[in-house]
C-alpha cells in the first residue's frame, strides 16, 4: 500500500533559521517534527521541572523566539517557518 500523500507527508521547505535546527530541506512535516525533537533531546533543552516546557539555545531560539515555549506552542512558531 503507498504512503497516504498527506499534508504530513508533503515537502515542504524550510526558512534559513529553521534549516539550522533540522538540516537542509525539503523535508516532510513529520520529518520537520522529528529533527526539532532530536534537537531538544540531543541539546537538553526540556526544562528538568517541567517537561512540557522548551528552553530553546541560540539555534531553536531563531525559530521560537528565544524566550521558554510550550512544546505545544512550538508547533505553531515552527510552521511559521515552512513554505
Amino acid at each position: 500500500m503507498a504512503a497516504k500523500n498527506n499534508a504530513l507527508n508533503k515537502p515542504v521547505n524550510l526558512s534559513p533559521q529553521l534549516e539550522a535546527v533540522c538540516g537542509k530541506g525539503p523535508m516532510s512535516r513529520a520529518q520537520v517534527t522529528s529533527n526539532v525533537w532530536k534537537h531538544i533531546k540531543a541539546n537538553g533543552l526540556q526544562d528538568k521541572t517541567d517537561k512540557r516546557m522548551i528552553n530553546p539555545d541560540s539555534k531553536l531560539g531563531a525559530v521560537t523566539g528565544g524566550d521558554q515555549i510550550s512544546m505545544f506552542k512550538m508547533t505553531s512558531a515552527v510552521n511559521k517557518h515552512i513554505s
